[in-house]
């Protein structure tokens, strides 16, 4: 296994964090995110997981312009062997529908800042000759609902660009691995009811770092919801545009 350092790109996410204490012993880990000079207690979390050092980084997913730059500069840390694409929101679905600034947001958070980076790193680890991208997509968008259309369908979005890149990738020593999760019980969906076959951010990083060990390109989190997209996508259209969150 490589002994290249762990890149996560959100560093205050709670699953990034869990992928990051799994794969810390021994290891460099890079915490980037806005306000890097409060995450303290995530670079404490890391050390005490085992790794060998903790790097933190100022990083702004939506400032598209400075993507290059602070990858290059990560790169620049030594080589990378893991980069986790930690960061997202889930917005506002009642007020997206009627706030077109809002909307827009949630779109250029989970869906263009994650090809902006996306793009630089295939040609920053392609250069490198190797390395593995960690992206989430979402069981929100394999197929989209009324209830969350707007997130679904950045999501929807990712999934196909990240399913590409993954092939335009193959044979270059780099791999993807996507990830879909279902409903993620976390602070992001606090104070929501969880889906069926909810998971918690240590079970979805359990799936993760199996997924990168094992070489997969794809995982569900469950594993289960693989049939039950299946199941979903052969119902009618008036029954599905009912269906809740």
């Amino acid at each position: 296994m490589s002994v290249g350092s762990i890149v996560i790109l959100g560093g205050r996410s709670e699953i990034g964090l869990e992928v990051a204490t799994r794969l810390a012993p021994g290891r460099t880990v890079v915490l980037a995110a806005r306000r890097s000079g409060d995450l303290e207690d995530e670079r404490r979390a890391v050390l005490a997981a085992g790794a060998a050092s903790v790097e933190t980084v100022e990083f702004d997913a939506d400032h598209l312009a400075d993507h290059g730059r602070v990858l290059s500069e990560i790169v620049e840390l030594g080589p990378i062997d893991v980069v986790v694409l930690a960061f997202g929101i889930l917005g506002d679905q009642a007020r997206a529908e009627t706030d077109a600034q809002h909307a827009v947001n949630v779109i250029h958070t989970d869906f263009v800042a994650q090809v902006g980076v996306l793009t630089h790193l295939a040609q920053l680890l392609r250069a490198q000759g190797s390395g593995r991208i960690v992206v989430f997509s979402s069981i929100a968008g394999a197929r989209v609902r009324r209830a969350n259309y707007v997130y679904g369908s950045a999501k929807a979005g990712l999934d196909g660009f990240a399913s590409g890149l993954g092939d335009a990738l193959a044979g270059s020593g780099v791999s993807l691995l996507l990830v879909r999760p279902g409903f993620v019980i976390g602070q992001m969906t606090e104070g929501m009811t969880p889906a069926p076959m909810a998971s918690t951010p240590g079970q979805v990083a359990d799936a993760v770092v199996k997924a990168l060990r094992r070489g997969r390109e794809r995982v569900w989190v469950p594993g289960m919801l693989r049939l039950a997209i299946v199941v979903m996508r052969l119902l009618p259209q008036r029954i599905w545009r009912r269906m809740p969150r």
